[in-house]
């Protein structure tokens, strides 16, 4: 098996006729997958429901698509297999998967999203005749990101720890809930539907779980009420946005594998690893999570010392909720 990484972004090669993910050449434009899979889609009655892309044009989640061969198409159908049936059962099966199972998956979503968004860049460079802007910071993380995806058809090995961490919850939803996030600048993606939720940040060396530890520890085997998973994917995905760090990975090919070692995150300047927490961010943060519910930002941040709160009580105890919508 090969040990040798593809790297799309030296040159830019995000056309129809290449591999994504392994870069070889295809015979046929024909040879695509689905970016959402197809069950979720046709579960969830998606396929033509439009995606809001970051130009803010919109596509329908069946023309996200992705090329690619044969054989990497066979790999990924490995992991949707398992990731299917695990998610038909709830979230017993959902939380027995591995967290590379599960990476494989979250990132195959939304390295597809970020391969589409690319795609759409393009063209409208092409069109207009400039010059694609693209931060320099995004391609750094896209690239690691896609370098850590082909560990479907490489082996590789992750020193130390895992550039990511994937959370899984039980959450009493509503049997017909679909619920996607993703924020392709901070690398975080979230998922609710049927009994369980996911978080997954996907190049933090584990920071941000560290940074949310005591009130992971408060929710640890809790079933939650959906508003009390949106309190912690608003605090999940506004943490993201505080992490000032640029992860560095070292990537070392042998004949026999690929290994990974991240970088130490602190650095000469001893900054703090996130930026410091505001309120009223968060509570607009909030709000937006919050919006099946109706609650606004004046409410929410109405004592800036004690900001609303679903999870936890006046002394810290978890709360238990049962006279809200499911939403």
């Amino acid at each position: 098996m090969a040990t040798k990484l593809y790297n799309p972004f030296v040159d830019f090669k995000f056309d129809n006729r290449t591999c994504f993910l392994t870069g070889v050449t295809l015979d046929s434009e024909e040879e695509r997958i689905q970016v959402f899979p197809v069950w979720m889609m046709r579960s969830f009655d998606l396929e033509d429901k439009p995606f809001k892309l970051l130009d803010e044009s919109m596509i329908t989640y069946k023309k996200l698509q992705l090329p690619c061969s044969i054989a990497a198409a066979a790999k990924i159908e490995e992991v949707e297999t398992a990731v299917e049936t695990a998610m038909k059962t709830g979230y017993n099966a959902v939380n027995a998967l591995d967290q590379i199972t599960l990476f494989h998956w979250v990132s195959k979503i939304l390295y597809g999203v970020v391969f589409n968004e690319i795609q759409v860049g393009i063209k409208q460079a092409v069109r207009t005749g400039e010059e694609m802007n693209f931060s320099q910071a995004l391609v750094h993380k896209f690239r690691n990101l896609h370098a850590m995806m082909q560990s479907l058809c490489v082996p590789m090995e992750f020193e130390h720890r895992n550039p990511f961490t994937i959370q899984v919850f039980p959450v009493d939803s509503t049997e017909d809930t679909f619920l996607y996030r993703d924020e392709i600048n901070t690398l975080i993606f979230s998922l609710r539907m049927k009994d369980f939720a996911i978080i997954a940040t996907l190049q933090d060396n584990g920071t941000n779980a560290i940074y949310h530890e005591d009130i992971l520890a408060k929710v640890a085997d809790k079933k939650l009420h959906p508003i009390q998973f949106e309190e912690i994917c608003a605090r999940y995905f506004y943490s993201a946005y505080l992490f000032n760090r640029l992860p560095e990975y070292t990537y070392m090919e042998t004949p026999k594998a690929v290994f990974v070692e991240p970088m130490p995150l602190n650095d000469w300047t001893l900054k703090p690893i996130f930026d410091n927490w505001t309120v009223k961010t968060y509570g607009q943060v909030l709000e937006n999570f919050w919006k099946p519910w109706g609650y606004l930002l004046f409410e929410i941040i109405k004592d800036p010392e004690n900001p609303m709160s679903f999870l936890t009580g006046e002394n810290g105890e978890f709360k238990t909720v049962d006279d809200l919508p499911k939403a």
